[in-house]
């Protein structure tokens, strides 16, 4: 094996970046018309491409299926063999070819135009067949592949993505995509479940501990005790909250001589505890437990009736955190 040649990988990684860099500057009306076409879609997204430039469009059409726009990769050999049928006239089909002319995809034109669906080009040549044909035009040309050779699609791939990424943020934007949004799309994953809200990670009901300020600390262990959260909810008659009490409690007056069992939960009890909506996101829930170097968060409504117990422990158990 020859040395290995780090000042090659710091060139292609220059190359890449000055890649997209170099499209700052041609955004413009072609752009937002691309992203209008794509805002007013009344069907789906079709995106296709072959090849590298095939790779890339799956991640299109996977960010914009994630984003609220519904879109699929279509192949275009297997879209003249048969799955042109996939097309309707009211759906965008975004073509991707450095060239423009791709044999596979300009066979797609003549459907594409039969069906009244709109087309948007992304290619490295604005004069070319698919440019041309296209509704909307989208350059994405670099001067140079990273490749040593000047032949490996490397930068003119980057910079496509590059685009196809700000077409899909620019058009999420304008939708009003949101975090519950990413949430609702993404229940299986890490980021999607910090998204959740804390009401679908609270204890609530009858695993919700809760005594009354006056309860004997007798009765206050036996509930935490029994719910085993390590905390109780202090609440008055109309079971708004007015303290808590965790096991760091019971530590920290036990330490101070206090006859714990001779006492009334409000004695022991800290006052003005932490708390959050049921509307509040895991994420905001989760660093809140953390910077507060505390095991749990009470849900409260706006009339600070308690709802329901965020715990630490749950947010393990759901691999949260």
């Amino acid at each position: 094996m020859k040395p290995v040649d780090m000042a090659l990988a710091r060139k292609v990684l220059q190359t890449e970046a000055a890649a997209i860099l170099g499209l700052v500057d041609r955004l413009d009306g072609a752009f937002e018309q691309a992203v209008t076409l794509l805002f007013e879609c009344k069907g789906r997204v079709i995106v296709t491409g072959i090849g590298k430039s095939g790779i890339v469009c799956q991640k299109i059409a996977a960010t914009l299926s994630s984003t609220r726009t519904p879109a699929f990769f279509l192949h275009p050999a297997e879209a003249i063999h048969g799955d042109l049928g996939a097309m309707q006239s009211d759906d965008v089909i975004v073509a991707l070819s450095y060239s423009g002319e791709t044999e596979e995809l300009l066979r797609l034109l003549e459907t594409i135009k039969r069906l009244g669906a709109k087309l948007i080009a992304i290619t490295g040549e604005c004069q070319s067949t698919l440019a041309r044909a296209a509704d909307v035009a989208l350059d994405c040309r670099v001067s140079v592949e990273a490749c040593p050779l000047n032949l490996v699609p490397t930068a003119s791939t980057t910079a496509a993505l590059a685009l196809g990424d700000a077409l899909v943020m620019t058009l999420a934007a304008a939708k009003g995509f949101e975090e519950a949004d990413f949430a609702r799309h993404h229940p299986g994953g890490s980021l999607g479940k910090r998204l959740m809200r804390v009401e679908q990670l609270m204890h609530a009901g009858e695993a919700i501990p809760l005594v009354r300020s006056n309860t004997p600390m007798a009765e206050v262990i036996d509930e935490m005790n029994r719910k085993g959260l390590g905390m109780s909810c202090v609440v008055d008659e109309q079971s708004r909250l007015v303290g808590i009490i965790t096991d760091g409690d019971l530590r920290r007056h036990t330490v101070n001589g206090t006859q714990i069992l001779s006492r009334r939960a409000d004695d022991i009890m800290t006052r003005r505890p932490v708390t959050v909506s049921r509307e509040t996101l895991a994420a905001e829930a989760i660093h809140i437990l953390e910077t507060r170097q505390i095991t749990s968060i009470v849900v409260v409504d706006e009339a600070t009736v308690v709802q329901g117990v965020v715990h630490l422990h749950r947010l393990w158990r759901t691999g949260m955190i």
